[in-house]
């Protein structure tokens, strides 16, 4: 079992590398988060799960988190967790507004998003493997 002060950098680690996956993914296969907001849009059952699913993991992340003012660590992933939250609750209320308004933002620039998204993963995973 993780030591308390370990759990944000094992937060960090596999949120960064759920991050680098899914950006390799994009870019491998142009489109795909495309495809899959559009399919959101389409689908209640779907959008309900999403928001079911990202409000339980981020209320778990913030339950689970030590937050320590002094750890920015632990601040960034308690703010994260708690932005998972509400992202999930905007799901479960406005899902198809919310999600048009995300695959209007991602429009042609899929291999700008996935690139952040890449840069983001590796900057979570090289802070929890510092922090280790």
């Amino acid at each position: 079992m993780a030591e308390g002060q370990d759990i944000p950098a094992w937060i960090a680690l596999f949120t960064g590398l759920y991050a680098l996956a899914a950006a390799v993914g994009e870019l491998r296969s142009p489109g795909s988060w495309a495809a899959m907001l559009e399919g959101f849009e389409k689908s209640e059952a779907l959008r309900f799960l999403t928001g079911i699913v990202v409000l339980a993991l981020g209320a778990a992340i913030y339950l689970v988190n030590p937050y320590d003012p002094a750890d920015w660590l632990a601040i960034v992933i308690t703010v994260m967790g708690g932005g998972m939250v509400l992202e999930g609750v905007v799901i479960l209320a406005f899902g198809r507004p919310f999600l048009h308004l995300a695959s209007a933002m991602m429009g042609a620039v899929n291999r700008v998003w996935a690139l952040f998204a890449a840069a983001i993963g590796l900057a979570l995973v090289c802070a929890a493997v510092l922090r280790f």
